[in-house]
């Protein structure tokens, strides 16, 4: 097993049948949630989240339905927050594609993802399992809270490393850590499997915003399906402007400070450069390697498997993504 195509064919049955059971429990009377529900879910997307609840759930034997069903309304959280997202950033596209709320205006996209939450919910009551209702309203409650952390540390170039690790643990990680827990909480596995399985989730959503927070300033728009340099527009400080900011001076330190402080992005070609000159980030590929390496010697107390060894490579190809 050596790319994301091989994990695919390993889950195909899968994956197919959850993608056949999402697209069903979209489905609803008013014709603009169908619309607007089609457009979001077809955009594209690996569906890592999803993907790791089903690995997790085959990595640990288990033999049920219901891994589907909560894949499904793991992606409907994810594709809620994402809605609202692209709503408080204004942004214009997403995976190459023009937003909901640049199609359609900001009123539906915000119902839409509100129905996609309710929806999420009606679902997730239908294993019976109080633990998993309650993991789950506790990670969509997290991730409501970190996206607020963000919104106030926004244009704020003082943001501390700590800080940054906070709000991507509550707006990311927890949602990969709700995925990967449940996963193996179907199978009835016992507590040093389960939580070998959370934290496993928890390193790799770390490392997979941190890889992504690099990209939108090394990457090309083509690539990556956005414009370059949106977290500066938007004036978010992320981790390689804050380990930029602790080994500048002078003039290039000013330079980075007033980018975040004025949400401006009008000089992106100088800020790359500067963040180039004090290797932020090789700096920020470290610690995400570091998350990742935290989330492979997790997986020591889950049983050799096919799916334990594409779990060990999404560690690896997190690392490595382009976009």
């Amino acid at each position: 097993m050596k790319d994301f195509d091989d994990i695919q064919t390993l889950l195909k049955e899968d994956l197919a049948q959850t993608d056949a059971l999402l697209q069903s429990r979209l489905s609803s009377n008013v014709a603009l949630i169908n619309q607007m529900s089609g457009y979001i879910i077809g955009a594209g997307g690996k569906r890592l989240r999803p993907l790791l609840l089903l690995l997790c759930a085959r990595a640990t034997n288990y033999q049920g339905e219901h891994h589907r069903l909560m894949a499904v309304v793991i992606e409907l959280i994810h594709t809620a927050t994402l809605l609202h997202d692209d709503i408080v950033d204004e942004s214009a596209t997403r995976r190459g594609k023009n937003t909901a709320n640049e199609v359609w205006g900001n009123a539906p996209s915000v119902l839409v993802g509100d129905f996609l939450y309710s929806r999420a919910f009606e679902m997730m009551v239908e294993p019976g399992s109080m633990k998993i209702m309650q993991i789950l309203s506790k990670a969509t409650n997290e991730i409501a809270q970190g996206e607020v952390l963000q919104l106030l540390n926004c244009q704020n170039s003082a943001l501390t490393e700590a800080e940054y690790y906070q709000v991507i643990e509550r707006k990311t990680a927890v949602l990969f850590q709700a995925a990967t827990q449940i996963g193996g909480m179907l199978s009835e596995i016992d507590s040093t499997q389960e939580q070998a399985l959370k934290d496993y989730g928890l390193h790799l959503g770390n490392a997979f915003q941190i890889i992504d927070d690099v990209l939108d300033y090394e990457s090309d728009s083509a690539t990556m399906g956005k414009e370059v340099g949106d977290d500066l527009a938007e004036g978010k400080t992320t981790l390689p402007m804050i380990y930029a900011l602790a080994n500048t001076s002078g003039s290039d330190k000013q330079l980075l400070e007033e980018a975040i402080n004025n949400a401006d992005n009008s000089k992106i070609t100088q800020v790359v450069q500067i963040l180039q000159s004090v290797d932020a980030f090789g700096y920020t590929r470290t610690q995400a390697k570091k998350s990742a390496d935290l989330a492979k010697s997790s997986l020591k107390d889950i049983n050799e498997s096919p799916y334990k060894e594409a779990l060990i490579l999404l560690c690896d190809l997190s690392l490595a993504r382009k976009s």
